[in-house]
């Protein structure tokens, strides 16, 4: 607990001294369905349906349980981005309900190739919380999925072991500026010449423009209903 404590402090001063700290490479979001049709049209208007169906399905299944989980991110990018790049190897951190994760994994079932390695840490405080992580995923789509669940620390590190690259990274867990630096310290030695990283709220702190800012890589930020989202590649 002082662990977290700790990190939490640290946050809200990295939080404080963000701006000067990123000075020269903050720059203005952009809207998602612009960018995404000036690559593929075709391809967004398949996503976009795809999300308005998950959303659909989602608010259904989940409205009956008897424990309140939290909605999904920017599902309909990250299916847009896997029906795109056809990755063999995609890794995510938090799963919840699934919402990400059942777009990846039907993106990569349309493509007919991939697998999706997803950790993350059951809500401690409910009653046999292992059930409700990603309650939302089909079981025909399983198949190409590996969960993990004992926190990003141990998990991705167990995921690392078992893959020798990484096409496409979505990073929605732990949103502290040393969690998002664990996390990608562990999976970029694996990361393929062409990788695609996303990284939701990335508002919380200045990691995101730190790491761009030692990049030669293209990058882009988005405006995600109040929230943003950053990606690094394409």
């Amino acid at each position: 607990m002082f662990e977290k404590g700790w990190a939490r402090l640290a946050d809200r001063g990295r939080r404080k001294f963000g701006a000067a700290r990123t000075c020269g490479v903050t720059r203005s979001p952009e809207a998602i369905e612009p960018f995404a049709k000036s690559i593929s049209p075709e391809l967004w208007s398949e996503a976009a349906a795809f999300a308005e169906n998950l959303r659909k399905k989602g608010a259904t299944k989940l409205a009956v349980l008897p424990v309140k989980l939290g909605g999904g991110g920017r599902y309909d990018l990250l299916y847009f981005l896997t029906r795109f790049l056809r990755p063999r190897v995609v890794v995510e951190t938090g799963v919840a309900a699934g919402y990400s994760t059942q777009a990846i994994l039907k993106a990569i079932q349309v493509n007919g190739s991939g697998c999706l390695y997803s950790s993350d840490f059951p809500y401690f405080r409910l009653d046999q919380p292992e059930q409700y992580i990603g309650i939302l995923v089909d079981d025909d789509l399983k198949a190409n999925w590996e969960l993990f669940i004992q926190g990003d620390a141990k998990n991705l590190r167990q995921i690392a072991s078992k893959i020798d690259r990484v096409d496409l990274i979505h990073y929605d867990s732990d949103k502290t500026y040393r969690g998002r630096k664990s996390a990608l310290k562990i999976l970029q030695p694996l990361l393929s010449q062409n990788a695609v990283i996303v990284m939701d709220d990335i508002q919380d702190n200045s990691f995101f423009y730190d790491y761009v800012r030692d990049t030669t890589r293209s990058w882009h930020v988005f405006d995600a209903g109040g929230k943003l989202v950053g990606l690094i590649g394409l």
